[in-house]
């Protein structure tokens, strides 16, 4: 190019370089100084890809640090670079792609990604082809860099443009980077994995293949077999991505296909076997699977099954020999990090359940090994039960045949290894073929009830998970003949002397909770007893999970647990560990997660500590805090000063969180190099403990919200870049205006702004929060909301209509807009006949409560100021109204008079036309209800 650099300049950039290495923090900054006054000229960036590609005898981390310098200002001032800057240091990277340094080439590799995304691949035309030249180079660092560069710019799609949209621009390009990048899979063993990693990225990150996947297919089949298995790894890998990118391409090898992965799954290389389990995880999921390995299913099964084994060396990282460890104290790095969740706030009921998002058990190593060794990773076990389950879900009943005679025979193995992955096994197809597996339960459930008894800890903790996957078919079951053995047995493992047993128990015995709900009532007393015995039995990481199995029973049973004999077992434990615990320290987190009972009105007043909120997988923790509960009869009053103290020490401990985390915000935003950036998991928890308590003290919070600043930090947080933070401000916004909407009304001509911007579906949760504050809101102000209608009722229309919006977003925003309609009908009645239909399907199938009945409210003033509205989509309204259990009498004859209005309107001839459309139980509900 005819640049060479000038010596004395050369020199003090290279000083500066060497200087910024320095760990004094003062020199760093008066570097960086210097660096950033030296991007006015020109040429700077011309010696920094010189010191990078040139000189050699400088040392790497210099010439390194030198080309990452070059990255940061190619990313940030690439289009303002002269000519002669961006085609020096284009043709320098080039020139650099076989550094003998690893990290040189590495740095060059980054660079030349950088740059083709800054600059577009038009303006570079000789990229691509010089690259795809570098694939057959014989020199191995040459093809490593140009193969990692091409695959680094096929993930951020811009290479994929050119490749395969860009043929006018690069002539023949189109097809000759395939046919380099198959016909590289034939070049020697040292290289062969590098390059054969591409093609399977390009082909998920493009819609459709230009060239001939048969032709890469034969290229793959020609290793099929190679003794490396690093290859047979990545044949099974490439297989895979193609399944789920190219899959019409693969159906008419899909015979061969399988049986290969078979053969895969066993392979003696685990790493192979894991990659190829992969296979039918894929396969599952799409609609070919059922036809396609139907035929397979008598040999794949047994594989499956095999596979789920464990090893002789998973016992020994897992210390299956080990029987009793509880009293081995858990070491911190034992205890897997804790990521707050912050709760969402849904204020009321579906009537169907979701899927219950259970998870295999975790075969979590305590030896303390790295994770790359540890069993809590992925590994072949899992992933065979992973397909198991997603197979069992595709084949129901139809996969029964299979399987019962391999579970007949490892069931009651004599070896317990056997047994254990047949318990496992039977676990694994329980949501899919529970039909089938019904008329066979009343001999397999005590059957594992026996299995909590084995010597081994392995078997009792896998038995306790399967438990967990049947518990609904007991908990049905009228006379309690198998729910009160399951459940017995079931806390005697919560006290075993096995931690692993401990975990997996507590976590079983918390879903039983789920499904038994009140069925617990009972044996309420022996319960509590064996869970406040735990406390002291349990080391540190098993007591997050007996937090939420406590927490799930608070939840589960409801005011049963709202006794004074019960609080008196619960208080002492939680309270001392709520004392010892420092303000800094994040163990506070799980007895910040809190949900609150509704006081009893039937009950004499006492001091009641409460548990519970359903937060992560199984790290759902407790809280404690003062609730007042009146006598019969008796009218609200102030709380007693004992009760008072302590809901006023959790509340500042939560709003100094707040405070402090909001401070240290604001401080590193103004002098980042002097302040740390906070950690905003305190302020998340914080938030939702303050939330809890508004909902728990209800219109006691006040005289807390009197005493603080609580309405600033909540104006904050609602502005906080982090969307947790949001969406906790707003769940709490939301129950302080339950709580005691006078501290909250003059703020909301500031709130209601911020609420409006956050009506974002792309960030379901602080959308759902936001939504049901903004409900929340209208009930309480009143027809004064009318002067924000227009602020918010546009997004909340987009919402509602828009398509795959999850049920709970649906259903706040089905909600908030007829809470509008309720307060305001004027304002929404106009547009009704944009949301209606969507806004009855969203709300059919809703239980009866207040919110419901406030939106339906809504909904009946919009159609009395806008009937036109609602004719196009009347089937819809008349199927919510059967949706209703028992409505309020007003609400059923609001409801009377539109059906008969409608009714009177039409005619009797065009009314009976009209209803023969109905399906006959609601043709039925409707004549028994409203006699239409």
């Amino acid at each position: 190019m005819g640049w060479n650099p000038d010596t004395d300049a050369l020199a003090q950039i290279l000083g500066l370089l060497r200087e910024s290495q320095s760990p004094d923090t003062i020199v760093q900054q008066t570097v960086q100084q210097k660096l950033e006054e030296l991007n006015k000229f020109t040429d700077f960036n011309k010696y920094l890809i010189y010191v990078l590609t040139k000189l050699t005898s400088e040392d790497e981390p210099t010439r390194s640090l030198s080309g990452l310098i070059l990255k940061n200002n190619v990313k940030a001032h690439f289009h303002q670079f002269p000519p002669d800057v961006a085609q020096f240091i284009k043709a320098e990277c080039l020139s650099a792609v076989g550094d003998p340094s690893p990290l040189i080439r590495a740095t060059v590799g980054i660079l030349i990604t950088t740059t083709a995304s800054k600059g577009e691949l038009s303006s570079w035309p000789e990229l691509l082809p010089r690259l795809c030249e570098m694939l057959d180079s014989a020199d191995y660092n040459v093809c490593e860099v140009s193969t990692i560069t091409i695959l680094d710019g096929a993930r951020q799609k811009y290479y994929i443009i050119c490749v395969y949209k860009r043929s006018k621009e690069l002539g023949r390009l189109s097809g000759k980077c395939p046919s380099v990048l198959c016909d590289s899979l034939h070049i020697r063993s040292g290289q062969r994995r590098v390059p054969y990693n591409i093609p399977y990225d390009i082909f998920v990150l493009t819609s459709q293949g230009e060239f001939t996947i048969d032709a890469f297919l034969q290229n793959l089949f020609h290793l099929a077999m190679d003794d490396d298995p690093d290859v047979r790894k990545n044949v099974c890998r490439a297989l895979v991505m193609l399944l789920d990118a190219h899959i019409s391409s693969l159906i008419p090898h899909m015979h061969n296909i399988i049986e290969y992965m078979m053969i895969r799954t066993q392979d003696p290389d685990e790493n192979v076997a894991l990659e190829a389990c992969e296979f039918w995880l894929s396969l599952a999921e799409h609609p070919i699977c059922k036809e396609t390995l139907k035929p397979h299913l008598p040999k794949l099964i047994p594989i499956l099954v095999r596979g789920m084994k464990y090893s002789e060396i998973d016992i020994i990282l897992l210390k299956g020999d080990v029987e009793e460890d509880e009293s081995v104290p858990d070491r911190s790095e034992d205890i897997k990090p804790w990521f707050h969740k912050s709760r969402h706030t849904i204020r009321h009921e579906p009537m169907e359940n979701g899927g219950s998002g259970e998870e295999f058990p975790d075969d979590e190593s305590d030896d303390g090994l790295d994770d790359d060794s540890s069993l809590s990773d992925w590994n072949l076990r899992k992933c065979s039960a992973a397909a198991l389950d997603v197979l069992a879900n595709v084949f129901r009943d139809d996969m029964l045949p299979v399987i019962l005679p391999i579970l007949k025979e490892t069931l009651f193995h004599q070896e317990w290894e056997i047994r254990e992955s047949g318990i496992l096994a039977l676990g694994a197809i329980a949501e899919g073929c529970m039909n089938g597996m019904t008329q066979h339960l009343p001999e397999l459930i005590p059957y594992l009830i026996s299995c909590l008894k084995d010597k081994k800890a392995l078997v009792r903790s896998i038995t306790c998970w399967t438990l967990s996957r049947y518990c609904h078919w007991a908990v049905v079951l009228p006379d309690h003949s198998y729910l009160k053995p399951l459940m017995y047995e079931l806390l005697k493992c919560v006290l075993d002397s096995n931690k692993r047993v401990q975990e997996a128990a507590c976590s079983a015995f918390a879903t039983l909770e789920e499904e038994a709900c009140t069925e617990l009532v009972p044996y309420l007393a022996d319960i509590l007893k064996t869970l406040v015995f735990a406390f002291r039995k349990y080391q540190a990481k098993n007591l997050l999970i007996l937090y939420d199995a406590i927490g799930t029973l608070a939840d589960s049973v409801g005011n049963y647990l709202n006794k004074e004999e019960y609080i008196q077992m619960l208080m002492p434990p939680l309270i001392e560990k709520w004392n010892v615990l420092k303000d800094e320290d994040k163990d506070l987190f799980p007895l910040l997660e809190v949900s609150y009972f509704t006081p009893s009105q039937n009950i004499q007043p006492y001091f009641f500590t409460i548990v519970c909120d359903e937060l992560l997988d199984f790290y759902c923790m407790i809280s404690l805090i003062s609730l007042f509960c009146e006598a019969p009869g008796a009218q609200q009053s102030a709380m007693n000063t004992q009760d008072f103290m302590i809901a006023l020490d959790v509340w500042l401990r939560a709003h100094g969180h707040c405070g402090q985390t909001l401070n240290q915000t604001m401080a590193h935003a103004q002098n980042p190099e002097q302040f740390e950036a906070a950690d905003k998991d305190f302020m998340i928890v914080s938030l939702d403990l303050l939330s809890g308590l508004a909902e728990g003290l209800n219109g006691h919070v006040g005289q807390l919200v009197q005493q603080s600043n609580i309405m600033q930090l909540l104006y904050q947080a609602m502005q906080d870049p982090m969307p947790e933070v949001r969406q906790s401000s707003f769940a709490l916004l939301g129950d302080l205006t339950k709580a005691c909407f006078q501290h909250v009304a003059p703020c909301i001509s500031e709130f209601m702004p911020i609420l409006g911007q956050n009506l974002n579906p792309e960030l379901i949760s602080v959308c759902n929060n936001a939504t049901w504050a903004i409900g929340e809101i209208s009930v309480k102000l009143g027809p004064e909301m009318r002067v924000y209608v227009n602020l918010v009722l546009t997004d909340l229309i987009f919402i509602i209509n828009k398509p795959n919006t999850p049920k709970t977003l649906l259903e706040n925003t089905a909600i908030t807009i007829g809470r509008l309609g309720y307060v305001c009908p004027n304002e929404v009645a106009p547009l009704l006949q944009q949301f209606i239909r969507q806004w009855c399907i969203s709300l059919r199938n809703i239980r009866d409560n207040e919110e419901k009945d406030s939106a339906f409210r809504g909904v009946c003033n919009m159609i009395s100021v806008n009937p036109g509205g609602v004719v196009e989509d009347f089937i819809f309204f008349c199927d919510a109204i059967a949706s209703w259990v028992n409505p309020k009498q007003d609400l059923k004859e609001m409801f009377h008079k539109i059906l008969h209005c409608f009714k009177e309107q039409v005619g009797e001839e065009n009314w009976k036309r009209f209803t023969e459309q109905f399906p006959p139980p609601l043709k039925e509900r409707l004549t028994q209800q409203y006699g239409v």
